[in-house]
């Protein structure tokens, strides 16, 4: 344990968290397999925290008439959270508006990320809080694990796959440089099943707005692999560079700004709208299948 990182485990599965960004740094087996990617050069992160953006804000962006200067993904993921607890079993941070955080985002928020070891993988939350007395918190908040692709080193990327829950809509959304595109795509998800190729993410990630599912299994040749569930978040991204040795797994409350956008940063769709006093809550666990 030092002030920078915490480590916890239970039933041969061990974490650690950075209080840099909240980030989940690491998830191993007892018998070592790193399940969670190690920030490589494909990419320099894990599991960043995306908040109070999702993708790019628009240039000369306002909330309530003050400018909005956010960086891709905002800033959560780039600042030092406060530990509120740490045991055996995992941690809480917290992250909460200061005069630096103003300039970019002109609201107030205190935002708590909850790290569990339990029975069968680990579990972490999110509590989004609006203390302000009179103003309404306008944001987005969302997951971005990036877990090893292939699972195992002597296998395949090709031959893994992700199975839904539930039978998804026929057709999902992409991004481009300018933001979300209007027009929706034929899914590749056939019967819950998408079959992993790199092919896929050549046009960026898969964006699934308003996913049916609340878990998803991603598994080897073998059949072996991660269960992923969530709650609390609506969306859901799938994402990789082709050829890096990782896939994203991210749910999210949100999601890039679409094409052709321009109005104020309260009015942006797909965000949380939360009155004075109010929270929300949210999670993701990981399971080893």
């Amino acid at each position: 344990m030092t002030d920078s990182q915490h480590s916890f485990g239970k039933n041969n599965l061990t974490a650690t968290v950075s209080a840099h960004g909240a980030e989940l740094i690491s998830l191993r087996t007892a018998s070592g397999q790193d399940l969670l990617w190690n920030a490589g050069p494909a990419w320099k992160r894990h599991s960043p925290v995306l908040f109070p953006i999702i993708g790019k804000p628009l240039e000369d962006t306002t909330l309530n008439g003050r400018p909005v200067t956010l960086p891709q993904h905002g800033f959560a993921r780039d600042m030092t959270f406060r530990w509120l607890e740490r045991t055996e079993a995992g941690c809480v941070l917290e992250l909460e508006n200061t005069p630096e955080t103003w300039q970019l985002f002109p609201a107030a928020f205190r935002l708590h990320l909850i790290y569990r070891m339990e029975e069968t993988g680990l579990h972490v939350g999110y509590v989004l809080t609006n203390p302000s007395e009179d103003a309404t918190l306008h944001a987005s908040l969302g997951a971005h694990p990036a877990f090893m692709w292939p699972l195992k080193p002597d296998t395949g990327r090709d031959a893994h796959r992700l199975t839904f829950e539930v039978n998804e809509a026929d057709h999902i959304r992409r991004i481009s440089p300018d933001g979300l595109l209007p027009e929706a795509v034929p899914s590749p998800i056939h019967e819950r099943v998408l079959p992993l190729e790199d092919s896929l993410f050549e046009d960026d990630a898969i964006i699934m707005l308003d996913a049916r599912s609340k878990a998803v299994d991603f598994t080897g040749p073998d059949g072996s692999g991660l269960r992923v569930r969530w709650d609390g978040f609506r969306d859901l991204g799938i994402w990789t560079k082709p050829s890096a040795g990782f896939l994203c797994i991210e749910p999210w409350y949100g999601y890039a700004t679409p094409v052709g956008f321009a109005g104020d940063f309260s009015e942006k769709p797909g965000l949380l709208h939360l009155q004075p006093g109010e929270s929300w809550e949210a999670f993701w666990s990981v399971e080893p299948v």
